[in-house]
């Protein structure tokens, strides 16, 4: 990776993990309206964006491509369903009080990722990987022993963004043909829903004022941007690298639910918050010692080389 590159996906990790984490802000000015109606907003604006920005880039190419794969579709058509399933319960905990919850998920997810690479890719855990995935386990079972409850929003976010990820990453789609295709799937169900099904007083476009009519089609933008932000940032960083960005999402969801929004911080959530803060600290330490073998070790074998090849002159 040159300097410009990394400059670059620095740059594009910051803004898709800063939009992700300022998303609440946005849908508390939109609180009035129901949940499921905004996400057929962001479904039906995130179709009509996709496809202007397609045409712009000239990618038809590969959505022609994916749609000669009917195994593609049928798989992107599972993947529509858990993206859709988790920005539904993210939008309805963000409007319904629950944004601290909603953070916790976020904080799990890379927890989860791991679970799942080692479940369904065969991937091996490092000892420190084991300490940090049992001791999240330990904080969600002590708080059900303890308080009798689960964190359910945060675990279902966790694992429906978590599952997301995985389908992606063997589909082998890249982000804009797979989030066009995604969207497709869920549109005639979010377009049913909002012209002939619903019936709220934000549910007529035509009634409402043209501010609300203009957040809403923002919820496009507010979907698409960031994924797309995050796509150059992973073709321009290391995935060690990229890794470490993630955290600033939910750390930003986190402070604006204390601080802004004024959510509580109940001793169960304390307790779940201390043990995933202890489970990320082993991981990101694990993961910054892991970063700094491989460095030395590519040194070292650099050296070699370069003591082999004075030693052949």
């Amino acid at each position: 990776m040159n300097e410009t590159s990394t400059r670059q996906g620095v740059l594009c990790a910051l803004g898709a993990y800063l939009i992700w984490g300022l998303a609440p802000a946005y849908f508390k000015l939109i609180q009035q309206v129901p949940a499921t109606e905004i996400l057929t907003h962001r479904i039906i604006w995130s179709v009509f964006f996709m496809l202007a920005l397609l045409t712009l880039c000239r990618k038809w190419r590969q959505v022609r491509e994916v749609c000669r794969r009917p195994k593609a579709l049928l798989l992107l058509g599972v993947t529509s369903l858990l993206v859709g399933s988790n920005w539904l319960l993210y939008i309805w905990a963000v409007n319904h009080h629950h944004m601290l919850e909603a953070s916790l998920g976020y904080f799990i997810n890379p927890l989860v990722n791991i679970l799942l690479g080692m479940v369904f890719l065969g991937e091996r855990f490092r000892k420190l990987q084991w300490l940090a995935v049992g001791l999240a386990i330990c904080g969600v079972l002590i708080q059900l022993w303890k308080f009798g409850s689960l964190p359910w929003i945060a675990l279902g976010l966790a694992f429906s963004f978590a599952f997301y990820g995985l389908l992606r990453k063997k589909l082998g789609v890249d982000p804009q043909t797979g989030m066009l295709i995604e969207t497709l799937w869920l549109l005639p169900a979010g377009a049913w829903y909002l012209f002939i099904f619903a019936d709220s007083p934000t549910s007529h476009l035509s009634a409402n004022p043209w501010q609300l009519n203009m957040l809403l089609v923002a919820a496009g933008i507010i979907t698409t941007i960031p994924l797309l932000l995050f796509a150059a940032a992973a073709n321009n960083l290391r995935l060690s690298t990229l890794g470490f960005f993630q955290y600033l999402g939910p750390t930003l969801m986190f402070l604006l639910a204390v601080v802004f929004y004024g959510e509580a911080m109940t001793e169960d959530k304390l307790f779940a918050f201390g043990f995933i803060w202890l489970a990320l600290a082993v991981f990101i330490f694990d993961a910054a010692l892991t970063q700094q073998k491989s460095r030395h070790g590519r040194h070292g074998m650099a050296g070699d080389k370069a003591r082999h090849g004075r030693a052949d002159q």
